[in-house]
C-alpha cells in the first residue's frame, strides 16, 4: 500500500508565488491556471478537472454537483481569476474541457494534477505537496483573513468546525503557537 503523504497547505504568499513561477517555468500555462484556480475556489480537483470551458467563460460563479457529495454548490470567481479564466480560455471552445490531457479528448487525471504540483513544488524544495495542497491553501488563507470557520465549513461542506480546522492545519498550528514561549 501507497504511503500517504501529508499534504498541507501553503501557509506563505511568499511561497505561492513562487509555486506560480515554478508551474509556468517546468510545467505550463495551464497548469499555473490550474493551480491559481484551485487555490482561489476551494474546490476538489475531482471537480475542477471535471469543468468545461463554458463553465467558467463570462461567469461569476461556477455552479457544480460535487462528486463526492453529490451536493449542487457555487463557487465565487474573483475579479483577477475570472480576468485570468477569460485570457486563458480566448482561443478554446466553449465545450473544451478546462484543463485537457494531450492525450485524447478529456481533461487530465487527478493522477496527473498530482504529478504535476509535486514537480513545481520539488523545484522549489517544497514537500508535502498534493492535489489537496489547492484546497487546504484555499481554506488556511481564507480562515487567516476572515477568522470565519462557519463559512469556510459551510464552502467546504464539512459537518464540524473541528474537521474544517484540522484540514485546513490551523489546529497545529494553533497548538504549535501555544507552546512557542513554553518552557518549564
Amino acid at each position: 500500500m501507497k504511503q500517504e503523504k501529508d499534504v498541507q497547505p501553503i501557509r506563505d504568499r511568499a511561497t505561492i508565488e513562487e509555486m506560480k513561477k515554478a508551474l509556468i517555468k517546468y510545467c505550463s500555462y495551464r497548469d499555473y491556471v490550474l493551480f491559481t484556480l484551485g487555490i482561489n475556489v476551494g474546490l476538489r480537483v475531482s471537480d475542477i478537472l471535471k469543468l468545461q470551458v463554458k463553465d467558467v467563460r463570462g461567469k461569476t460563479h461556477i455552479q457544480l454537483r460535487e462528486q463526492k457529495t453529490k451536493k449542487v454548490s457555487r463557487f465565487y470567481l474573483p475579479a483577477p481569476l475570472r480576468e485570468l479564466l477569460e485570457d486563458y480560455t480566448k482561443e478554446l471552445s466553449s465545450e473544451a474541457y478546462l484543463f485537457p490531457s494531450r492525450k485524447g479528448d478529456k481533461p487530465i487525471s487527478t493522477t496527473q494534477a498530482y504529478r504535476i504540483l509535486n514537480k513545481a513544488g520539488s523545484m522549489i524544495d517544497l514537500e508535502a505537496v498534493g492535489t489537496h495542497t489547492m484546497r487546504k491553501t484555499f481554506g488556511y488563507h481564507y480562515y487567516k483573513r476572515t477568522k470565519d470557520v462557519a463559512t469556510l465549513m459551510e464552502i467546504f461542506n464539512h459537518s464540524a468546525p473541528s474537521i474544517t480546522k484540522r484540514y485546513i492545519g490551523i489546529t497545529q498550528d494553533e497548538i504549535d503557537k501555544s507552546l512557542e514561549d513554553f518552557m518549564l
